[in-house]
């Protein structure tokens, strides 16, 4: 009997530890799933996002190793104290901080590719205006209710009461003054942004004085062609290889006449072989006429028809046409729909659209009309995400959007980037590039600035190399060059690429700055 009752026992208790055993294997099975899982909807979320079906070969690994080192750490502090986290606070509030960020240093030296979205008259930097511009002879200022303009006479006309620039500067305390007014009359800059512009109205108030007082005399023919230069010569030293630009295309004037609309695109395409042949890695410039949107009718038959003459002149340098302006003020593109119809198939549109923050209202709606045109690509689209059935219509067309970030924040769109709309698009990886908008308004130069905004504050933590790749191919991929430049611009961009990864990943040997903030948990408390 007591072996049957010992045999009974041991049959309970295997069987119990068989059970045991059983039910651990079934929740070590769920768990290992559960992570697998997690992992794998993780990898398909890297995936899909922007850049993240490009492979890193050795040499980009070890530079991409680098870069994520120094992002890890910015992203980490930042996430310990919200308040460092550059791309949280206001551009303009943070200019020298970023200038002294790691990351931006690597962006400024990346070959960026192209910029498609820049305006002619507010790329150059303030410093040259105001250090270099506006130190020329027979430059006038005029102080007439506390309102300062500039204009170039050879004899001032009598609207005015015109002093002569240079003399007004040898009283050394008149001399520190005027150049501070003129700094602000240039630049959003200000001591409280948030405050000066605290919604879009204003902002754009401030926004559209400076270009009021830049016409009279940035136009002045000689200056117009020394800045235009030396806007394709700060592209160039950021690292910048081609630019698409949009134009007003106005009027310029010297002291013997006026220069319309077809003798100015004639100055910026002679100006800009010459920066060419000066650079010849530097792959040249494409114009798109961009006039005033808030016009009537019969004022856009003039631009169409302008615009016209333009193509015929120069068609492969005037490439297309947008209207530009305050989106919510000015006219919807529905108004001028028939008229634009009419011509879609002769040229080619580049419409803003959609820079805006209203939902439903004829701002966000030139989305749908810009599509229904044909537009070739979408200036800023803040809106596009509100509107999942034109935003598919953009990813299966491959029409990419032209993100500003800055400009969108000191426009007072978006206060901190992370919460900016694009972060959705770079997700998804919809067709996208990076654009500097009106950068010499904000008191920089450049593309790099805004790569950076877009790098640490619109893409994911764990964003790395591949998506700059990608962002920096988007933009010789969706520009308006035909397909042997595009092949031609890509070649040359890879040879600037190589050099550029060797040089980063050199410090993958050499520097042991980004060894020291390295650490793999920087990477893993973010996924």
């Amino acid at each position: 009997m007591a072996w049957l009752i010992l045999f009974t026992l041991t049959i309970l208790i295997c069987g119990n530890v068989i059970n045991a055993h059983l039910v651990h294997k079934r929740e070590f099975t769920r768990q290992r799933t559960y992570w697998q899982l997690r992992q794998q909807l993780i990898m398909n979320e890297k995936r899909m996002s922007l850049g993240g079906k490009l492979t890193l070969n050795s040499i980009e690994s070890m530079a991409n190793q680098v870069l994520m080192s120094f992002k890890s750490r910015e992203i980490h502090d930042g996430f310990s104290n919200n308040t460092t986290f550059l791309p949280s606070r206001n551009f303009l509030e943070v200019i020298s901080e970023i200038e002294k960020s790691e990351v931006f240093k690597i962006l400024r030296e990346m070959p960026k590719g192209a910029v498609l979205h820049a305006h002619e008259s507010a790329i150059v930097s303030v410093d040259y205006k105001l250090n270099n511009v506006s130190y020329r002879e027979n430059l006038y200022m005029c102080d007439r209710n506390n309102s300062l303009k500039l204009k170039f006479f050879n004899n001032p006309d009598e609207t005015c009461d015109w002093q002569l620039l240079s003399e007004v500067r040898q009283d050394l305390q008149q001399a520190e003054a005027i150049n501070d007014r003129i700094r602000q009359s240039l630049t959003m800059i200000t001591e409280n942004p948030r405050s000066a512009y605290p919604t879009v109205d204003k902002a754009w108030k401030k926004f559209s004085s400076i270009f009021n007082f830049m016409h009279s005399w940035l136009s002045y023919r000689p200056v117009f062609e020394d800045v235009y230069y030396h806007i394709l010569q700060e592209f160039y030293e950021d690292n910048v290889m081609y630019a698409e630009i949009r134009s007003t295309l106005t009027s310029l004037y010297d002291f013997d006449r006026v220069y319309g609309p077809l003798e100015m695109a004639g100055i910026l395409k002679n100006i800009t072989d010459r920066f060419v042949r000066d650079h010849p890695d530097f792959l040249g410039v494409k114009i798109i006429y961009a006039p005033s949107r808030s016009v009537s009718e019969t004022k856009l038959d003039e631009y169409l028809k302008t615009l016209m003459q333009l193509t015929e002149l120069y068609p492969n340098f005037v490439i297309g046409f947008d209207l530009v302006g305050q989106e919510d003020k000015g006219e919807p593109l529905i108004k001028f729909a028939d008229k634009l119809n009419a011509v879609s198939t002769k040229i080619k549109f580049f419409f803003h659209a959609g820079e805006t923050n209203w939902n439903g209202l004829s701002t966000d709606l030139n989305l749908l009309d810009a599509l229904l045109l044909n537009t070739k690509r979408i200036g800023h689209g803040y809106a596009l995400t509100k509107h999942p059935l034109l935003w598919n219509v953009v990813q299966q067309k491959g029409i990419a959007v032209e993100i500003c970030p800055i400009s969108n924040q000191i426009l007072s769109l978006v206060e901190d980037m992370r919460n900016h709309p694009a972060t959705t698009l770079f997700a998804s990886g919809s067709p996208i590039v990076i654009s500097s908008d009106d950068p010499g308004l904000w008191g920089v130069k450049g593309l790099s600035y805004d790569f950076y905004e877009a790098f640490m504050g619109l893409m994911s933590a764990t964003s790395d190399l591949r998506s700059l790749k990608q962002l920096a191919m988007n933009s010789l991929i969706y520009s308006s060059m035909n397909d042997q430049e595009k092949n031609d611009a890509l070649v040359l961009w890879q040879d600037k690429w190589d050099v550029f990864v060797n040089k980063l990943a050199d410090l993958f040997h050499n520097d042991n700055r980004w060894q020291r903030l390295f650490h793999p948990s920087l990477y893993h408390q973010y996924t």
